[in-house]
């Protein structure tokens, strides 16, 4: 019995947490593949597939899941061998763009045959970048949504968020019911059944009808190739809301406009993101009206430069 209760005196001490083992070289700091999200390099899980082929470097050393790295501490990360610029990306807060695309721009930052893309007119940025979330093509225009947040745009994006898109549409042929009704139970696209949530009519005469139509994800010319199974042809189509996000009537085609902080957490709160606590706009005074005639200039001026460049080359 003694020596039982010298044992038990004894336990305590041999299971102190003081005792358990520390991992030497143990790095503090957030995931790699959150770093690299909202830096904009993909989503969570895309970055993930990266690291586990072994395309993400750390320092020289190739990354593996689970890794954690600290951006303030210089840390030289690649993926396929290009460094990734972290410290500013991290410092960028979250910011988030309303921009009216006009017909003719391409989503893309850069095109071989010099068209004029949606990237083109945003403000500039230091040690970070405009994402757009989602694309138009080049006859579609209406409300985009840019972002400095990759991992916000990856997840408003994404078909499992089921974001509802708004889209007013012109269209030319005979609707009649049964049509309207076949587009709202669904149809069979070359990818995959698709249908509208919504269809209203908004006027029109004759064969020229408008209708305002609502998606809840945005495949490829999704829209346009709905209307087309009908044998209906769309010739205006313009995004209006993205969310509760409607494009405001007074942003002139070309012009952009930076969104208060409580239209950023609406979307971060969308898709499970943790609030963002700063903006670059003044919280503490009420929102101005834009001034849409600085904004129209400032198009007129881009627009007459585009054309000049075009005519010398």
């Amino acid at each position: 019995m003694k020596t039982q209760t010298k044992f038990q005196k004894k336990s305590p001490r041999t299971v102190s947490p003081k005792s358990a083992p520390v991992k030497k070289g143990q790095v503090e700091g957030e995931k790699l593949q959150k770093v690299l999200a909202r830096a904009g390099q993909g989503s969570r899980r895309e970055i993930e597939a990266m690291i586990a082929k072994g395309l993400v470097s750390v320092d020289g050393k190739i990354a593996t899941l689970g890794d954690r790295i600290d951006v303030h501490s210089g840390v030289k990360v690649r993926i396929n061998g290009v460094v990734i610029n972290l410290t500013h990306a991290q410092k960028e807060m979250c910011r988030v763009l309303m921009y009216y695309k006009p017909e003719g721009e391409l989503c893309t930052r850069h095109d071989p045959q010099g068209r004029a893309t949606v990237f083109d007119r945003l403000p500039r940025l230091t040690g970070s970048r405009w994402i757009a979330v989602g694309r138009l093509d080049i006859n579609t225009s209406g409300l985009l949504l840019f972002t400095t947040d990759g991992e916000l745009a990856n997840r408003l994006m994404h078909p499992s968020h089921e974001v509802e898109r708004e889209y007013a549409v012109r269209v030319f042929g005979k609707v009649d019911d049964a049509m309207i009704g076949r587009l709202r139970k669904g149809v069979q696209l070359e990818d995959g059944m698709a249908n509208f949530t919504s269809i209203k009519s908004a006027g029109g005469q004759g064969l020229n009808q408008w209708f305002n139509v609502t998606l809840m994800e945005g495949r490829n010319r999704e829209v346009r190739r709905l209307w087309e199974s009908q044998e209906i042809q769309v010739s205006r189509l313009i995004r209006v809301r993205y969310g509760n996000i409607e494009l405001m009537k007074s942003l002139p085609r070309g012009g952009w406009e930076e969104m208060p902080l409580k239209q950023v957490n609406y979307l971060r709160e969308l898709v499970g993101l943790p609030a963002e606590t700063q903006s670059k706009l003044d919280q503490t005074q009420t929102r101005r009206r834009v001034k849409t005639g600085q904004i129209r200039k400032a198009v007129k001026r881009y627009s007459e430069r585009s054309r000049n460049y075009n005519k010398t080359k």
